[in-house]
């Protein structure tokens, strides 16, 4: 079985903590991602996992045992780098097999396996080359290659796609999606590209300075992110963030910062109210910016200030007032202009409230 379970998981270098009391369970078949930007400890997690790094405290479980003092050869997993690793001397053949021969694996058994894994990965006509001979990806196909012919329990990925072109990055991306079905395998992987993540993990983990701030399946850190780090970490483009003060109008409530004017929906009412007279950061994603008109109270009057042509949408850069905003996901055929005031429709149902000091969302979505 390849579930892999981290419990109060910390690492330090010195007085300075890499990774704190992290724990996660990884189940059996499940692609997780860690993803965070650069220091937040994702690939020392990683490193720790495949043996490579020593943990300061906490246990690592992969199957049934505790792999805190195995070596990596001993621990059953295959780790792709970012670099290849890819020993040059070698051909692509014996690059995939120079793991199992370490192994005192048959040769008969290595050539079943390396032509299997080269069949999946279409490279069998590589095998004669060496790798300065291969293009970018066909190298990382190689390095899937050599992970594969290993028959791990656990996969590790190391931002494998990160010195790809963005077409290739892709394309890559798409492969290692399809061969983590055929192989029904334990991925765990490693990135700071939040579309990689969004795309390829069953389960994404957001990690901050050493720390899990969130984790659940993609859609759901997009849709109800638990605070503004993950609320702009999480989607492309980013979140709109703008400091609001909550003012009481009627029987409800109004998130008000000079031109934009929105009423709070219904049922974020009751967790607002201590914020009345107070400043809260009203989120909302661009794509819940609609041109035209709405119903009362969700619809501002903006400044387009910059159109950006994306093939089947416009990103439209405008301001409300003083405050700046992204709308995109508007028709390129829309009758809209540089300079010109447009209104805008503010979807009420898809506003995210965050408190300013902790930065955590004080009425989440329903």
């Amino acid at each position: 079985m390849g579930q892999v379970q981290l419990q109060g998981l910390h690492k330090y270098y010195g007085d300075v903590a890499a990774v704190r009391d992290l724990n996660l369970d990884i189940r059996d078949k499940e692609f997780v991602v860690l993803v965070g930007p650069s220091g937040c400890g994702k690939s020392t997690t990683l490193r720790m996992i495949a043996g490579l790094e020593k943990i300061s405290a906490g246990t690592i479980r992969i199957g049934e045992r505790v792999v805190n003092d195995l070596l990596p050869k001993d621990r059953d997993i295959a780790m792709v780098f970012q670099n290849y690793a890819l020993y040059m001397h070698m051909s692509v053949y014996d690059n995939m097999a120079f793991g199992l021969r370490n192994r005192q694996v048959p040769e008969p058994q290595i050539r079943q396996r390396v032509d299997e894994a080269a069949e999946i990965l279409g490279i069998k006509e590589l095998f004669a080359r060496r790798p300065s001979q291969l293009s970018g990806g066909q190298r990382q196909r190689v390095a899937l290659g050599r992970a594969i012919v290993r028959n791990p329990q656990v996969f590790l990925f190391d931002e494998p796609l990160s010195n790809l072109d963005a077409q290739l990055r892709t394309q890559m991306r798409f492969e290692i999606r399809s061969l983590h079905s055929r192989l029904e395998s334990t991925v765990i992987y490693v990135t700071h590209d939040q579309v990689e993540a969004m795309t390829l993990g069953d389960r994404v983990v957001v990690m901050r300075d050493g720390r899990i701030w969130q984790a659940g399946p993609p859609l759901e850190l997009y849709t109800r992110p638990n605070s503004r780090f993950v609320a702009g970490f999480i989607g492309s483009p980013m979140m709109n963030f703008v400091d609001c003060q909550v003012r009481d109008q009627g029987s409800g409530l109004v998130a008000e910062a000079g031109a934009l004017r929105v009423d709070v929906p219904g049922d974020r009412l009751r967790a607002l109210q201590p914020y009345r007279g107070r400043t809260v950061i009203l989120g909302v994603r661009p794509e819940n910016l609609y041109l035209g008109q709405g119903a009362p109270g969700s619809t501002i009057q903006a400044a387009v200030n910059v159109i950006e042509p994306l093939g089947p949408d416009l990103l439209l850069e405008v301001k409300a007032g003083a405050t700046p905003l992204v709308v995109s996901r508007v028709d390129p055929a829309a009758a809209v202009r540089s300079g010109e005031t447009a209104s805008f429709h503010v979807r009420a149902d898809q506003l995210h409230f965050f408190d300013p000091e902790s930065g955590l969302v004080v009425a989440p979505q329903s």
